[in-house]
């Protein structure tokens, strides 16, 4: 993708070293630039463009499908449906805000506020993507579930302090154990017959946690650009990978979701007696 001409790229030696997470990904280093410079990347090649557009393409999809797909209007508790459509936006804007301006001549300072910023995207999809989940397993429980919703936001609060102060990429996956054992305690409470919810969001959910994991893992250990040096460095390294692996995460829980709120339509509670 060449649409503008842009500056001499750089080798991973003689980029700042703030910027150098990956030692396997050789060349196509941006040099420090200005806010416009860091724009103008969008239309050359270099090797974060495909962590922009990773994420950028589907932001825009999200944004205009999704929509078309929530039942806005055919569920009682409507803050479900907003809660869930930005939770499918948030990590994927902060996800580009972060690979465009990441050079920025701001230096490491604003560097490491949009990595916190990336990463409170991803903790809000973590938090927000699961209140829905939280509401409908303990649907038939009221009092546990406003405990439970209350226990996940306190829970969550603690993951994005972490996530967002965590300085390598082992620290920062590891902010999201608690959230996702939290999310397995709802599902296991779904499988022993407590929980209720679709009989089909389950395994949705169940795919949509393995993915996100994998992605992560996949990152930590970075391959396949490990194996083979320079050959990865523009297109098919890990962190697109893991950005691919995201995407589908969130496509998972959106469908999820959709199966359960359209099982909470014709559901009703036991009554006791």
């Amino acid at each position: 993708m060449v649409l503008y001409k842009g500056p001499r790229l750089l080798d991973f030696a003689k980029t700042p070293q703030y910027l150098q997470f990956n030692k396997y990904v050789l060349t196509g280093y941006r040099p420090v630039s200005t806010a416009q410079d860091c724009l103008r990347s969008l239309f050359y090649m270099h090797n974060e463009l495909g962590n922009i557009y990773t994420h950028g393409i589907p932001f825009f999809l999200f944004l205009v499908l999704l929509p078309l797909s929530i039942p806005w209007m055919e569920v009682d508790s409507a803050w479900i449906c907003v809660v869930h459509y930005v939770a499918c936006l948030c990590p994927t804007v902060g996800s580009v805000v972060y690979h465009v301006f990441m050079n920025h001549v701001g230096g490491e300072h604003v560097y490491d506020t949009l990595l916190s910023l990336d990463m409170f995207g991803v903790c809000l999809v973590n938090t927000l993507g699961a209140l829905p989940i939280i509401h409908i397993t303990l649907l038939c429980y009221p009092a546990t579930r406003q405990t439970a919703l209350l226990a996940y936001i306190l829970l969550s609060a603690y993951s994005i302090y972490c996530a967002t102060t965590a300085r390598t990429n082992v620290l920062r996956l590891q902010a999201f154990i608690w959230q996702a054992l939290f999310r397995f305690g709802l599902f296991l409470f779904r499988v022993l017959g407590s929980g209720v919810g679709s009989p089909n969001s389950l395994r949705l959910f169940v795919i949509m946690d393995t993915l996100a994991v994998v992605g992560g893992l996949v990152n930590i250990i970075q391959i396949p650009e490990r194996f083979i040096p320079g050959l990865f460095d523009n297109w098919g390294n890990s962190h697109q990978i893991m950005h691919v692996m995201v995407i589908c995460s969130i496509i998972y829980l959106h469908w999820g979701t959709l199966e359960d709120l359209a099982w909470i339509r014709t559901y009703q509670c036991p009554t006791e007696g």
